[in-house]
């Protein structure tokens, strides 16, 4: 359990304190401002009216102290002593209007961070006026504080948990600035911690009906970790959108014209992009959203070892704080189902293999989740570093790939083997496809259904894999887009 101490009474102390009085921790308060004591007593916070760079004021251990006198020359003097009596803490002070070079270095040097109004103040000035379009944070807020309806914040199809907190975490930003919205997914939540991950957080993430769905309903349609309407969602291809969200490459280019579009392929997360807005706009997400962005930033970037930068690493920094440990815990251990179990054993049971690359098809599925769970696990098989597993319902094919440790950018191949057959891409090293089963799920008697869709997909594969090898083929480059399963 964190600890903090807010030596002070300036601007960053009384913003600590207002924003981690409910967050779980301990929280102690040394001030000279009687005033501020008594309210904070009342809000049972452990206050203590004195100087706060007197020691014998200070509780026996912290985590983290925040120095936030007003005056540049007392911050100096209070992280002194703070840095003498907790050598291990992190210490943030607060750097004033009025502080020299002199004493800005003498303070870097006594605490682990600095907070510059100023530069606080240039960066939001900045961003503010970025582009001359009213900057990336002005032309979000812009584009949901025009709505007259509420908005629909859209997961794409059987949200993992990027997408799910990532939609969520959109309706906080919304409702923060008056607009009403709510999120929405197509298909199932079937992967047992994704369940974990809404039902324990309590999440408010709504199931739709493709056939009862109506945009119109709304202002307009919020895409999150996803880019195109009737693309990986079952909304109509032609649904109007008014702002996208996602860190995938698009497939095709997004028509920015009079809709919000920030899409960052350099980034692990789609739950990394939203955790920066709130940043950027003040906010501190509560507890349970702030758990939800970090598992999901911590599952699209395979606990930071895939596709990750270094914002992913800053967003998951700045959730730690406020995110509940032990719900992460319970959620990235649940209960398997049978189906996931089944699945994998027909995965490892059916595996063709050839040089480093294994392809399986798993028939029958109940649990589309349970593709990318086979694919992560079979990765760890010895002399494997290529893996597509698949397998099809009534009317589709779903293909689920990783790689590790290749020369070949997975998107790009699934894009040369499916593409043409149905809708397949990516990143480099995580990529999926989705094929319609058609006219091959009429088999002859003497066939197997999963063994013409294994000939079907592993053919195509292997082809393509063949192809890559080939000197300047499809060595890792910029990937052009597609889906991720």
């Amino acid at each position: 359990m964190i600890r903090r101490l807010v030596l002070g009474d300036g601007a960053l102390g009384r913003t600590v304190t207002d924003r981690t009085t409910d967050q779980p921790g301990e929280l102690y308060v040394v001030t000279g401002d009687s005033g501020w004591v008594t309210t904070l007593r009342e809000k049972k916070i452990a206050a203590i009216e004195g100087d706060p760079a007197d020691p014998t004021h200070y509780p026996s251990a912290v985590d983290v102290v925040v120095v936030a006198a007003d005056d540049s020359m007392q911050t100096e003097r209070i992280a002194a002593v703070a840095r003498e009596e907790f050598p291990e803490a992190t210490i943030i002070a607060a750097v004033g209007l009025d502080a020299s070079t002199p004493t800005r270095d003498r303070l870097a040097a006594l605490a682990d961070e600095l907070v510059d109004p100023r530069e606080e103040i240039t960066d939001r000035v900045l961003d503010a006026t970025a582009s001359g379009h009213g900057g990336r944070m002005g032309r979000l807020l812009s584009a949901i504080r025009s709505l007259s309806k509420p908005l629909a914040v859209v997961a794409h199809d059987n949200p993992d948990p990027d997408a799910i907190a990532s939609a969520v975490g959109l309706v906080a930003i919304a409702e923060s600035v008056g607009v009403p919205a709510d999120a929405y997914y197509f298909g199932e939540i079937s992967h047992q911690e994704n369940r974990a991950l809404v039902n324990l957080l309590d999440l408010s993430l709504y199931p739709a009906d493709p056939d009862s769905f109506e945009p119109s309903n709304y202002g307009t349609v919020a895409l999150v970790d996803h880019s195109q309407p009737g693309v990986n969602d079952s909304l109509l291809p032609e649904t109007p959108v008014g702002i996208v969200v996602d860190h995938h490459p698009p497939r095709m280019p997004i028509d920015e014209t009079n809709r919000y579009v920030d899409i960052r392929p350099d980034v692990g997360s789609t739950s990394t992009i939203i955790t920066e807005y709130f940043r950027r706009l003040g906010l501190v997400p509560e507890q349970a959203l702030s758990t939800a962005l970090l598992y999901g930033i911590q599952t699209d970037t395979k606990r930071f070892t895939r596709e990750v930068s270094e914002a992913d690493f800053e967003a998951a920094a700045v959730l730690s704080a406020t995110a509940n440990e032990d719900d992460l815990d319970r959620i990235e251990s649940p209960s398997v189902t049978a189906s996931v179990v089944e699945t994998l054993a027909t995965a490892i049971q059916r595996r063709d293999v050839r040089d480093s690359s294994l392809a399986t098809c798993v028939g029958q599925i109940s649990d589309r989740d349970a593709l990318a769970q086979a694919a992560d696990d079979l990765l760890n098989m010895e002399g494997v570093t290529t893996v597509l597993v698949y397998g099809y319902t009534d009317d589709m094919i779903y293909v689920s790939g990783r790689t590790r440790g290749a020369s070949i950018d997975l998107g790009e191949i699934l894009r040369e083997a499916l593409d043409r057959i149905g809708s397949a891409g990516g990143h480099a090293n995580m990529a999926g496809a989705q094929l319609p089963l058609g006219i091959i799920s009429e088999v002859d008697e003497d066939e197997s259904l999963i063994d013409v869709v294994h000939e079907l997909v592993a053919g195509r594969f292997f082809a393509a894999l063949d192809v890559a090898s080939e000197p300047a083929a499809y060595m890792i480059n910029p990937p052009l887009g597609g889906r991720e399963e």
